[in-house]
């Protein structure tokens, strides 16, 4: 896997770290509470409702858990958006904010590297008290950095009543709206999910600005993930926006062919010291970021030019006896791709530091006969080039 050493701010952790110890909790309680959560987040989906960030307790050990690793997942895909073409402001939406996921990710993201333009942020969220920590820990990031005063402002709003929009629209358009592990959580009860959260998404992008982009990001679970592709999927034929990033192009999403399959990232990332202890006493292993996610523009701009040769790898590098293989995505499909260890070549080197979510080129790719009958196995031989166009 590609490291890039993603990892949440000394910043970002001392006001989430002040906060935590406000609520005068202590930490068995906390991490108690930290593993009732995570049950509920991956196997007890059922009893998962949005009245959790007003529970004290569960709300502290979402702040303490939960928030830093959100924070980096929206962090890397920061760096993957393309450069904002704005001059005096930089106006972002943080939809489903909880306490400020999405907002403290981009002050953080603005802060450290020095983006030469002024930043506005718009939290709303159904959960008074969240909304409240949200504004906690972005007035003590900010004076913290020294920053003063750095525009927020937090609206509350169910989300699933249109009215949510009405009050955010004076803000809008937005260059950046971010919906964060929230839309697996509206509409659960829906007769139709999969329409509905298509329609609520597309509310959001009225809101957007003609080249700005909305990121989605969902857990990595299966039903969380196919959930997101049956969306993309319904937004890409009725024309409400593109793709950016990660799929390559804008056909039926080929992870839902098969019921069993999904489409997920896996991110390096280094975790903060009280992540590891907070895993080591409750048995989590916290040691790479993984969700799956959209980057959805309006005006058709794509991460890199798409061509038939250009792939994203969409698992591990898989070893087996004598080879290697991977599989892979663009506008043919999905396909399995191998290369044998004997044909290993200075042309089709970079084949070994494939990882998940990497933009690849392969020059050729073979699909041998046997017994009349072509192998949906493509191979790469020893004179094909093979380059990787972007890392993730």
């Amino acid at each position: 896997m590609q490291c890039l050493n993603a990892t949440v701010s000394p910043l970002l952790l001392g006001a989430i770290n002040g906060l935590v110890q406000g609520e005068g909790l202590s930490h068995e309680k906390i991490v108690q509470a930290i593993a009732e959560l995570s049950r509920r987040f991956n196997r007890e989906r059922s009893s998962l409702n949005q009245t959790y960030l007003d529970n004290r307790l569960l709300s502290t050990a979402y702040l303490q858990y939960f928030l830093p690793v959100n924070l980096a997942k929206i962090q890397v895909l920061l760096t993957e958006l393309p450069a904002p073409e704005v001059v005096e402001e930089f106006s972002v939406l943080d939809i489903g904010s909880g306490p400020g996921t999405g907002a403290l990710a981009v002050l953080d993201w603005w802060y450290q590297r020095r983006v030469p333009c002024a930043v506005s942020v718009t939290a709303i969220d159904r959960s008074t008290g969240a909304l409240r920590q949200a504004r906690q820990l972005w007035n003590g990031y900010c004076q913290a950095a020294g920053l003063g005063e750095i525009d927020l402002q937090t609206v509350e709003g169910d989300l699933e009543r249109r009215a949510w929009v009405a009050p955010v629209s004076k803000r809008a358009p937005f260059d950046l709206m971010i919906l964060a592990n929230a839309l697996n959580e509206v509409h659960v009860e829906a007769s139709d999910q999969i329409i509905a959260r298509t329609a609520f998404v597309e509310e959001a992008l009225s809101l957007l600005d003609a080249h700005g982009t909305m990121m989605i990001v969902e857990p990595a679970l299966r039903e969380t993930s196919r959930a997101l592709h049956q969306v993309r999927d319904r937004l890409l034929q009725e024309k409400h926006c593109t793709i950016y990033s990660p799929c390559l192009h804008e056909n039926n999403c080929p992870a839902l062919v098969k019921p069993d399959d999904w489409c997920h990232e896996e991110r390096a990332w280094e975790p903060p010291a009280l992540i590891q202890e907070i895993d080591s006493e409750v048995g989590f292993i916290k040691d790479a970021l993984k969700f799956s996610y959209l980057l959805l523009r309006k005006d058709g701009k794509t991460i890199v030019d798409r061509q038939p040769d250009v792939h994203r790898v969409v698992s591990e590098l898989r070893e087996l006896k004598g080879e290697k293989r991977a599989w892979l995505c663009n506008e043919t499909g999905r396909s399995e791709i191998g290369r044998q260890d004997r044909l290993a070549s200075p042309h089709n080197k970079a084949f070994d530091q494939w990882h998940r979510g990497a933009i690849v080129q392969i020059e050729k790719i073979v699909h041998k006969e046997r017994g009349g009958k072509v192998s949906a196995l493509g191979r790469i031989e020893p004179d094909a080039a093979v380059r990787i166009v972007r890392p993730a």
